[in-house]
């Protein structure tokens, strides 16, 4: 039994390093090594190119190595009979929430607006909104999105979330189903996105979404690209309806040179980092999964097939 690591950024070895630490009796395989594919029985994956995860006779799971499953479910080569598992991770949501709450506070305060002045030596104190006053709605309500809705809440924002089926949080208004989608909508001022991508919420932060919101309103997209429709959002921001939104994700990463998004006043982006798996973190779970295997025991954290998250 054998582990391969299979991923495009430059930190195989990083994962790699990490595994051996966490148990140095792991055998560790780079996808860009000669390894016994017979061997492996899990693929520690993120991003992977497509067909890579072919030729694996053995496989008995593939482990997102991030929160995210959807780029699994886009390879239309990889093999549908085996599980796939997914992060859950304490620091992944406590570093989403706290992104989260920068870009807010960034935003209410006018920061991203005095920057631009700054550049073109202006001198024009705006009116700020306060923390009280300011009602958040968050889009999807897992893991990362429970948390950063009452995390918001504590720090003393008027907090609500949408999700698909109905959920209890404290001190959060909470909305499901597309009958209560349009209230949760018509009162949101800053909308924060961070539904899973599935082929559901693909194109979900379209012009007749993102237009029920009172006018104003500001976007933060952090959860996939494939949910926002670029060129609804770019006439929001242009037809004043929208104030503003902050993106870490986007269709194509990193954005190419010449995507409106880059140039335009109202849209202020960070590269999709806003959390980011920590290994030292995130390994345990992993080594875990990896003995359940040898033992055939149930896998934690695994994604239900049909729901694709």
């Amino acid at each position: 039994m054998a582990i391969v690591i299979i991923r495009q950024d430059k930190k195989i070895d990083l994962w790699k390093n990490a595994l051996k630490k966490a148990d140095n009796s792991l055998k560790v395989y780079s996808y860009l090594e000669e390894h016994p594919k017979e061997e492996i029985t899990m693929a520690i994956i993120w991003k992977h190119p497509a067909g890579s995860l072919t030729g694996y006779p053995n496989l008995k799971c593939i482990a997102s190595a991030g929160a995210g499953v959807d780029y699994i479910f886009e390879d239309p080569t990889r093999p549908t009979n085996v599980p796939i598992t997914r992060i859950v991770d304490p620091l992944l949501a406590s570093d989403m929430s706290e992104h989260v709450l920068a870009v807010i506070l960034a935003h209410i305060k006018n920061l991203n607006t005095y920057k631009q002045q700054q550049i073109k030596s202006l001198w024009n104190p705006l009116e700020y909104s306060r923390i009280k006053d300011t009602t958040v709605g968050i889009l999807g309500l897992g893991e990362l999105g429970a948390l950063t809705a009452q995390d918001l809440a504590n720090v003393g924002f008027q907090v609500q979330g949408w999700s698909r089926s109905k959920k209890s949080l404290d001190q959060v208004t909470t909305f499901a189903g597309k009958e209560e989608l349009k209230t949760f909508l018509s009162s949101t001022q800053i909308l924060v996105c961070l539904l899973p991508l599935t082929p559901e919420t693909k194109g979900f932060l379209n012009k007749d979404l993102l237009g029920q919101l009172p006018q104003g309103a500001f976007l933060v997209n952090v959860a996939r690209g494939g949910h926002l429709v670029d060129g609804d959002l770019l006439m929001l921001l242009d037809n004043g309806h929208l104030s503003g939104a902050c993106l870490d994700v986007y269709h194509t990463e990193p954005l190419p040179e010449a995507h409106p998004f880059w140039n335009h006043p109202k849209v202020h982006m960070t590269p999709h980092y806003a959390s980011v798996s920590d290994t030292n973190s995130v390994v345990p779970q992993l080594v875990e999964n990896y003995r359940r295997i040898q033992n055939e025991e149930e896998l934690m954290n695994r994604v239900d097939m049909e729901k694709g998250y």
